[in-house]
């Protein structure tokens, strides 16, 4: 095996990826104050073609050095906006026709492994604090909330870990349903 270089891995360019079909999926941060975070998870978006992502409330925005960091450039080529309050990003969200879901631990919670996405449906997910998590009242606004299992001792992870294993898991669910392929399909 030989390592490939950078020029041979066929990147988009961010025009190209603005033009390329997304997956039907938005990432809200609600109150996510690690701005290495937040940048991880701008990568994460861009890896595996997410609409757009929410930044709420204490949340830093682009343009910054500390999440640049990480994002590597990925605040350019996915669609971002800041709402002062996760409340109205989820209600605009919500009568945009997308389905809400938080990602954390509750009575009720569907382990991701068993949730199952339909092909016609528009899915917004929220991400919480680092510490506190997801407040009650945006877990109330929710339509479902979603659970990662984990089977040893702390039972939490890294913010941007979380999203990269529930970006992850849904691109692939998304994709296989839709015929999304893994190769860009420009709208243009």
């Amino acid at each position: 095996m030989r390592k490939l270089r950078n020029e041979e891995l066929n990147r988009l360019s961010v025009d190209e990826f603005k033009k390329t079909r997304k997956i039907p999926l938005v990432i809200v941060l609600d109150n996510v104050r690690s701005m290495n975070n937040i940048g991880s998870i701008f990568r994460t978006s861009d890896a595996f073609l997410v609409e757009s992502i929410k930044l709420c409330g204490i949340t830093a925005v682009p343009p910054n050095k500390d999440i640049h960091k990480t994002a590597l450039g990925a605040t350019e080529s996915v669609h971002w906006e800041y709402y002062k309050n996760t409340e109205d990003a989820i209600r605009i969200l919500k009568d945009q026709g997308y389905k809400t879901g938080g990602i954390e631990q509750t009575e009720g919670s569907l382990m991701l492994n068993d949730f199952d996405s339909m092909p016609e449906e528009k899915y917004a997910l929220v991400f919480g604090h680092e510490v506190r998590g997801i407040g009650q009242t945006i877990i109330d606004m929710c339509d479902f909330v979603i659970e990662i299992p984990q089977f040893g001792t702390k039972h939490s992870l890294n913010i941007s870990v979380s999203a990269g294993i529930v970006i992850w898991e849904l691109f692939k669910k998304i994709s296989k349903k839709s015929g999304h392929k893994s190769e860009p399909l420009f709208t243009d």
